[in-house]
């Protein structure tokens, strides 16, 4: 049972915290929320806070997309109630705590439907209804930046030398930025196991620990948001941009996914010829079958499918293999308890609650179906002759998630709708936009 809010108070104003950090995810994963002094916690918990409905279709950039229910309903509240089941003190400032918040329709505790935990939850409950747990560990990638006024973006790569790959230490990070960030995180109790210097100059990946796919998600979000706060703090960007460099390679969003029976038995284990169940191979079947789709959700930028194509490490081919990490679904050698999935499709600028909702809705529908998953790949992937290409494009992903309406039919209509409208306007305000490839390309000769 959790404690009553007014003894919630108590302990953290004896622990010298007295202000909550109350955040919660828009529509694409940016972390929103509102500092509340502790003393006034508990009318943030009865009454909840109030929130502009239309943050979840505000841009990056500040503007508001016409979203159903935003501009056209004349701007109506959300409201945000405190889950102080994740309170957490903050490592990097003095005196604040922070928990997640649940989004909620105005005067009442009804989800609201285009909230993207809301979105997973639907998702969890649908797997549930086969009898099935979905776990997930996440794995992101991001790069640091320092500032850089000769820079045509104002930024260049921290630490940027080459070969720094699978690195640890001040050779590919020489102020120490992992050693901090990763006693940060631990402290902040998100499950952080360990970290390296990835491979691009300036990149780095940090692990989290599997577990329920809701908190999994949770300290996803969690674990980017902190992440670049942390960086802020020593004057730096740390951008989980899918691919934010030409001369680089793109930072990706990794999930391992496996199902859990009432027991606690993984229900991907045994089997031959591949020490998989039939349970893990329909699974398998049903990320398959839904990537076009799924590719909107774990691929959901302009610059997303700049990270895509052969020779990449990307994905770019439907297709999965044992142990091959050039296929989209790659099943890792461990088996018995570990049997898993490991789904390479996503780029880290993946809300981190839409993505591990598509994978398990497309789990959930593939074991309900009993799909059937074609060969693993053998040997070096992106042949094209082997395998279909996944959409090359966000208009044509956008397509594929619109035209999937099994997988819509599990992630709710209200937020597909909002999330394809969102998307769609970012697709058309990229079309007019005049590049600076563009220009340099075109404005001297022509």
């Amino acid at each position: 049972m959790s404690r009553p809010v007014e003894d919630v108070v108590q302990r953290l104003t004896a622990d010298g915290i007295d202000v909550v950090r109350v955040s919660y995810t828009d529509l694409i994963g940016v972390e929103r929320a509102r500092d509340v002094l502790v003393e006034r916690l508990p009318q943030a918990v009865e009454h909840g806070l109030s929130f502009c409905r239309a943050i979840y279709h505000t841009t990056p950039r500040g503007g508001t997309v016409e979203v159903p229910g935003g501009l056209d309903a004349g701007l109506p509240d959300i409201c945000v109630r405190p889950d102080l089941s994740t309170l957490a003190t903050v490592p990097w400032e003095d005196g604040v705590a922070s928990c997640l918040g649940e989004a909620c329709e105005p005067g009442s505790r009804e989800p609201c439907p285009e909230g993207p935990r809301e979105v997973l939850r639907r998702a969890i409950g649908r797997l549930r209804e086969l009898g099935l747990e979905a776990v997930a560990g996440p794995e992101l990638e991001y790069y640091l930046c320092e500032p850089d006024p000769s820079s045509p973006t104002g930024w260049r790569r921290y630490g940027d030398a080459p070969g720094n790959v699978y690195t640890a230490g001040r050779k590919g990070d020489p102020d120490g930025h992992l050693l901090r960030t990763l006693r940060h995180l631990r402290d902040l109790g998100l499950g952080v196991t360990m970290g390296n210097h990835e491979f691009g100059g300036g990149q780095f990946e940090i692990n989290l620990a599997h577990s329920g796919a809701l908190d999994a998600a949770d300290r996803a979000f969690r674990f980017k948001a902190a992440v670049q706060e942390i960086a802020r703090l020593d004057g730096r960007l740390a951008t989980f941009m899918a691919k934010p460099f030409n001369d680089e390679g793109g930072s990706g969003f990794h999930v391992h996914l496996s199902c859990l029976e009432a027991d606690g038995r993984n229900v991907f284990e045994g089997g031959e010829p591949d020490g998989l169940s039939e349970t893990a191979h329909h699974a398998i079947a049903g990320v398959l079958a839904h990537a076009p789709a799924l590719t909107a959700l774990l691929n959901p930028t302009i610059n997303s499918y700049k990270r895509f194509g052969p020779d990449s490490l990307a994905p770019w081919l439907i297709d999965w293999g044992l142990d091959n990490r050039s296929a989209m679904v790659r099943i890792p050698p461990e088996r018995g308890a570990a049997s898993r999935l490991e789904v390479r499709l996503g780029d880290a600028s993946a809300n981190p609650y839409l993505g591990v909702a598509g994978l398990v809705a497309a789990v959930y529908l593939g074991i309900r179906d009993k799909a059937s998953a074609p060969p693993p790949l053998e040997g070096y992937g992106y042949d094209a002759a082997k395998a279909p290409v996944l959409p090359a494009d966000l208009p044509a992903a956008l397509d594929a998630l619109a035209a999937d309406e099994a997988l819509t039919e599990v992630l709710g209509q209200e937020f597909t709708t909002a999330f394809l409208t969102y998307k769609r306007d970012e697709a058309a305000r990229f079309r007019r936009h005049v590049t600076d490839w563009e220009f340099r390309e075109y404005a001297y000769h022509l």
